[in-house]
């Protein structure tokens, strides 16, 4: 496994865990979705960039996973942009489009035996472990973070003293 899988993988399985926590949790458009839609989108994005770079199926060439990918970055666009212009059916339909091909693109990464993940669950139990409690600390400290309001001082306003003569 390359430094570039693995940062590949780790950008997909940090968007496969904040993209249910999104699509499973109600309500929906408030702050904590937008944040963590933004983390959310950027994982989606380096998840697609990155693929175009890793050619392992087909040494120096692109396979149909590629293609997938080339969907994948414009439903995550299209999603995004409706989002932007307020189109809230059209950005639903987008990234619930956009994270069902992940979750596809995550059982096909799992379901055949000679791909890196079931290879390194195989052969090295513990990295696997390490890296699953990773991704999950990762997403549980990104929740976290998106839902925490702003840190703002609050300044208490002195009350004003009546002005006399005016009602008041």
């Amino acid at each position: 496994m390359t430094t570039l899988i693995a940062a590949h993988a780790a950008g997909a399985s940090l968007a496969l865990v904040l993209g249910a926590w999104q699509l499973l949790r109600t309500p929906r458009g408030d702050r904590a979705h937008r944040r963590v839609g933004r983390v959310w989108v950027v994982a989606m994005y380096w998840t697609v960039l990155s693929s175009f770079f890793i050619t392992e199926l087909d040494p120096g060439q692109f396979s149909w996973i590629h293609g997938l990918s080339a969907l994948t970055f414009v439903t995550l666009t299209a999603g995004t942009w409706a989002a932007v212009l307020g189109r809230i059916a059209v950005h639903r339909q987008f990234m619930t489009g956009s994270y069902l091909g992940l979750l596809g693109a995550f059982l096909g990464a799992v379901a055949v035996p000679s791909r890196d993940i079931p290879q390194l669950l195989v052969h090295r139990p513990v990295v696997f472990a390490l890296a699953v409690a990773a991704v999950a600390v990762a997403s549980a400290t990104v929740v976290a973070l998106c839902r925490v309001g702003p840190r703002v001082a609050v300044v208490p306003v002195p009350e004003a003293a009546p002005s006399a003569g005016l009602p008041g």
